[in-house]
C-alpha cells in the first residue's frame, strides 16, 4: 500500500519539492545503515525522504505524520550498527542533514550543535577555538543528533565518559510534534524531572533531537599513545587493571590482537608499526603538563612489565598517533564484509579474562576464529561474528546465543554502546525483564500515542 498522496502533497507544500524525495534511486542510500548484512532488517522501499531545514519544519512534519498515522524514521549519519535508522514500514524518512548550524560559545565552553552537524566538524571547530569535545565515539561522519540519540561511547569513554556526560541541554520534537527545550548552557540544572536523560540514548523512539548543547573542555597540550605488546591476553588484561587502579586515568585503554590489527592495517594500505607480541594494549594519555605525561609513560612501562609486557612503543608525534588510532578504529571496517553480526558486549572489569576465555572456547567448539577487540578500560569489547564456510544462519545464531549467555552469567550486558535498535530487540526481555518492557511501553504510549516515531525499534511487541 502506497503512502497517501495527500500526505506527500502536504509535505511538498511545507518543505518545497526539492526537499521531498520520491525517486527510488535517490532514496536508496537512506534505506540502510552500517548494520551487518546477516542481521540487517529488510527496509521498506515504500517511503519518502524529507529534509527539513529548521526545527520548526521538523515539528510540522511530525504533526503531519500523526495526522495521517504514518511512521517517521529519524536519520542522522547512518553509521549505526543495530538497524536503528532502517525504515521497517511504509513511512517518512526524516533526514536531519540540513540542520547543520554550529556555534562555539568560547566564554562558556559550550557547543550549540544542530542534529545534522557531524562529529568531525564539531571536533575541528572546537579545536579551532582552543577547545575539544573529549569523547570520540567512532566514525566522524556520525551526526550529533545520532550520537545523542544513541548515547555513543567510543575509546575515550574510559576517561571522559560517554556522550551523555557532555550534554548540558537539548531541543527536541516530541512524537506529537510539540517542541521542547531542556536545559541549556548551565553546568548545573536541578529544575524538574531530568527528561533530557530519558531522551539521551532513546534511539529515536521517544523524540527527534534537533539541537544539543554540548560541554567542551580546553584542548590537551600534550598527548602520547603507547602500544604494549604481550604474548597472551590474560596478562594484558591484568596489566590494564593495574594501570587503571594505579590512580592514573588514560584517555583510552584498548585491547586487540595481532591478527585483527594487521587485517586493519592491510585494509588501510599501511604497515602496523609493532612487530613483537600477539596481543596488544593501547593507552592514550592527554595532559596539560608535559612532566605529568612523561611520568605516566614511565609508570605504564613498570606496571605492564610486571605482567609480562614487552618493550612499549611510544608515539608522541601527532601524525603517528593519528595513524595508530586510525588502524585501531578501522578493525571493523576491515572485517565488516564478512561479518554476520557486530556483537557489542560489556562485562565488569574483573571478568574480561573469563569473557575472552569463554569466547575462545566457543570458537574452538565450532572451529572458527572470532575476533575480539575494544575498550578494555571500561569492559566493553566488540566481538565480530563472521560468516564461516560450512556454518549456516542457525549455527551463527547459536554461537551468538552462547556468547550472550556467557556475558549474562558474568554479570554483563549484551550492548555496551551500540544500543538495541532492531537487531537486539528480541533479547530485551531476557536482559531487562518484563517490568522494564511494561514501563517503557507506558512511557512510549504517553509520549507517542499514535506510535509514529521509529516503530519496531528498542521496545518488544506484545
Amino acid at each position: 500500500m502506497g503512502l497517501p498522496r495527500a500526505l506527500v502533497t502536504e509535505l511538498k507544500s511545507l518543505l518545497g519539492d526539492k526537499w521531498v524525495v520520491e525517486e527510488p534511486r535517490a532514496i536508496e542510500r537512506y534505506l540502510l545503515d552500517e548494520t551487518p548484512l546477516g542481521v540487517r532488517p529488510h527496509p521498506s522501499e515504500n517511503v519518502v525522504v524529507v529534509k527539513p531545514g529548521s526545527p520548526e519544519e521538523v515539528s510540522h512534519v511530525v504533526k503531519l505524520a500523526n495526522k495521517y498515522r504514518v511512521p517517521v524514521y529519524p536519520r542522522g549519519g547512518g553509521t549505526g550498527l543495530v538497524g536503528g535508522a532502517v525504515p521497517t514500514r511504509a513511512g517518512i524518512i526524516l533526514s536531519l542533514e540540513r540542520l547543520d548550524k554550529l556555534a562555539i560559545d568560547v566564554d562558556n565552553m559550550v557547543a550549540e550543535a544542530e542534529a545534522g552537524v557531524t562529529l568531525g566538524r564539531l571536533i575541528e571547530e572546537a579545536e579551532r577555538h582552543g577547545l575539544t569535545f573529549p569523547p570520540h565515539p567512532g566514525d566522524e561522519g556520525a551526526t550529533i543528533g545520532g550520537l545523542v540519540a544513541c548515547n555513543a561511547g567510543g575509546s575515550r569513554a574510559v576517561k571522559t565518559g560517554v556522550t551523555r556526560n557532555y550534554v548540558l541541554g537539548l531541543e527536541v520534537v516530541l512524537p506529537t510534534g510539540d517542541f521542547l527545550k531542556l536545559g541549556g548552557k548551565t553546568v548545573k540544572n536541578n529544575m524538574g524531572y531530568n527528561l533530557a536523560h530519558l531522551f539521551i540514548g532513546s534511539e529515536g523512539v521517544l523524540c527527534v533531537i534537533v539541537k544539543a548543547y554540548l560541554r567542551l573542555y580546553p584542548k590537551w597540550r600534550y598527548t602520547a599513545t603507547v602500544i604494549v605488546p604481550f604474548n597472551d591476553y590474560a596478562p594484558a588484561f591484568r596489566a590494564a587493571r593495574k594501570v587503571l587502579f594505579s590512580g592514573m586515568l588514560p584517555l583510552a585503554a584498548e585491547y586487540f590482537d595481532k591478527r585483527a590489527i594487521e587485517l586493519s592495517a592491510k585494509h588501510l594500505g599501511v604497515s602496523w608499526p609493532v612487530g613483537e607480541g600477539e596481543h596488544y594494549l593501547m593507552f592514550i594519555f592527554a595532559e596539560p603538563i608535559e612532566d605529568l605525561l612523561l611520568y605516566q609513560l614511565e609508570v605504564v612501562e613498570k606496571l605492564t612489565r610486571v605482567e609480562g609486557g614487552l618493550e612499549p612503543y611510544v608515539f608522541q608525534r601527532e601524525d603517528e598517533q593519528k595513524l595508530v588510532l586510525k588502524v585501531r578504529s578501522e578493525i571493523f571496517s576491515a572485517t565488516k564484509a564478512s561479518v554476520f553480526d557486530a556483537i557489542d558486549v560489556a562485562v565488569p572489569l574483573g571478568s574480561l579474562e573469563k569473557l575472552v576465555d569463554g569466547i575462545a572456547n566457543i570458537g574452538r567448539k565450532y572451529g572458527v576464529w572470532i575476533p575480539i577487540y575494544g575498550h578494555v578500560g571500561d569492559g566493553n569489547l566488540h566481538v565480530d561474528l563472521m560468516f564461516y564456510p560450512g556454518l549456516g544462519v542457525e549455527d551463527l545464531e547459536k554461537i551468538r546465543d552462547e556468547i550472550y549467555r556467557l556475558v549474562l552469567e558474568l554479570g554483563g550486558t549484551i550492548s555496551g554502546e551500540h544500543g538495541v535498535g532492531y537487531v537486539r530487540k528480541a533479547y530485551v526481555k531476557r536482559v531487562l525483564g518484563d517490568t522494564w518492557v511494561k514501563a517503557m511501553r507506558a512511557v512510549k504510549k504517553a509520549l507517542d500515542p499514535n506510535n509514529v516515531l521509529n516503530p519496531d525499534k528498542v521496545i518488544p511487541e506484545d
